[in-house]
């Protein structure tokens, strides 16, 4: 089933990358966020099915906006999807009420993650 998507990540080129790989599989990306102040405003505008969000980036991180969307919407459903390698960020990561912690690049997981949601 198709997803209406909120990719959160502040390289442009991964973001593309995000982008074209939800697309090519048929989910719909509603927006796109480059840090975590743009993640919370368009989460409140457009009220996506999922959110993919990196953990660590320029201005306000991915972990810090993921507490207040939750905050703000405790159904909300988040996805980490980040290149973090960092056991005390993973560990805060964990301590969140969000869907799965995804390394990025491994794209099947991530396709097979928003499938699985209802």
């Amino acid at each position: 089933m198709s997803k209406r998507v909120l990719v959160v990540d502040d390289s442009n080129l991964l973001r593309h990358r995000i982008v074209q790989c939800l697309t090519d599989a048929g989910h719909t990306v509603v927006g796109k966020a480059r840090d975590g102040d743009e993640a919370i405003d368009l989460y409140r505008q457009l009220t996506p099915d999922v959110v993919t969000m990196d953990a660590t980036m320029r201005g306000k991180d991915g972990i810090t906006a993921a507490r207040e969307i939750l905050d703000m919407d405790p159904l909300a459903r988040i996805v980490f999807y980040t290149l973090l390698d960092a056991p005390h960020l993973t560990a805060q990561i964990e301590k969140l009420a969000v869907m799965k912690l995804i390394r990025k690049g491994d794209e099947h997981d991530l396709l097979r993650t928003l499938d699985s949601m209802g």
